[in-house]
């Protein structure tokens, strides 16, 4: 996939180049056509410089260095000859030169032979547009997090009050996604509805997005829905389905509201399973408890959860509800 998005960027990146060429030579034309002297001017620095290069490789010139430097000289006069004709016509000095998007590249999208800055950020800006939470990422992110809506108090059975619990939940989202390329682990929430299960699974997808990683969410109806068409009505594409597959971080939110069949389970197998050889990392949220999820999914699927994801517990009061009273 970043080979797919890699390429794109790269012809980009030559319309660019090509279309700053084209725009400069529309005004070279227009500068030649209100004033002509300044095309002799060019005309003159061009023949100098021939000049010049021929005199070295002919050595026909006794003195070449005085040559070069009354002949320099020639061309420094022609420059500020150029330039205030170009100020006296009321156009910016460098109306001529080429313009390109990123000063930094020239629209290369290298610099030192590494990635531009600019083109680090186009990489992104796909990841963005891939991951099916570019708007959403605006208002759900750790900086927007409420710890308010979980109460300081004991809940039912719990060890923990729920701020407790959920504050140690977000230090380890944000220590995983500091750490995400050095850690081999896939992450499972559950518990109750309007916790902030899929909220803080988006938290963490916008600070990997935002480290240029490739990030898909994915409720898990849709996922069977795309490998569905994928198998069966549109066979010759398998790029989504490969990209579910090969993304660096794949998000299944609300598991369990896929349809109940063994296809479903068998595929929901095949995409956990064959990501888990390939070391690809997860993060699958339920609103089932632990014994549903046992009781529900076959044992294949239910020994990959607990032997390769870290379980983390959501309780408290349902935030929707608690916003609704506020309203």
């Amino acid at each position: 996939m970043k080979n797919k998005y890699t390429s794109e960027i790269i012809k980009e990146y030559e319309k660019l180049q090509e279309t700053a060429k084209q725009e400069q030579q529309k005004r070279i034309n227009e500068i030649y056509f209100k004033i002509p002297r300044i095309k002799e001017i060019d005309e003159q620095i061009s023949s100098i410089g021939f000049k010049i290069a021929t005199s070295i490789i002919s050595k026909d010139i006794e003195n070449v260095e005085e040559y070069i430097k009354m002949q320099s000289e020639k061309i420094t006069d022609l420059k500020i000859e150029k330039t205030e004709l170009l100020s006296r016509y009321g156009y910016p000095i460098d109306y001529m030169e080429i313009k390109y998007k990123c000063k930094k590249c020239k629209d290369t999208g290298f610099t030192e032979n590494k990635y531009c800055s600019c083109f680090r950020q186009k990489l992104i800006n796909r990841y963005y547009q891939q991951s099916n939470l570019r708007d959403i990422l605006k208002i759900e992110n750790f900086d927007t997090f409420n710890f308010e809506y979980y109460p300081n108090r004991p809940y039912n059975n719990e060890s923990l009050t729920p701020r407790e619990n959920i504050e140690r939940i977000y230090a380890y989202a944000v220590n995983y996604t500091k750490n995400f390329d050095k850690l081999n682990e896939s992450l499972f929430f559950y518990g109750s509805s309007g916790l902030g299960k899929t909220f803080l699974s988006n938290c963490i997808a916008k600070e990997l997005l935002d480290k240029g990683k490739v990030v898909i969410y994915q409720t898990a109806s849709n996922l069977m829905d795309i490998i569905r068409k994928s198998r069966f009505e549109d066979t010759s594409n398998t790029n989504e389905l490969n990209e579910l597959l090969e993304c660096d971080f794949l998000i299944i939110d609300d598991l369990g509201t896929e349809p109940v069949t063994p296809y479903s389970y068998s595929e929901l197998f095949n995409v956990i399973n064959t990501r888990i050889l390939n070391k690809k990392k997860m993060l699958i949220s339920t609103n089932f408890h632990l014994n549903d999820i046992i009781q529900n999914y076959p044992e294949r699927i239910t020994s990959r959860i607990l032997g390769h994801f870290t379980l983390f517990k959501f309780f408290g009061e349902d935030i929707r509800i608690q916003k609704k009273f506020k309203k």
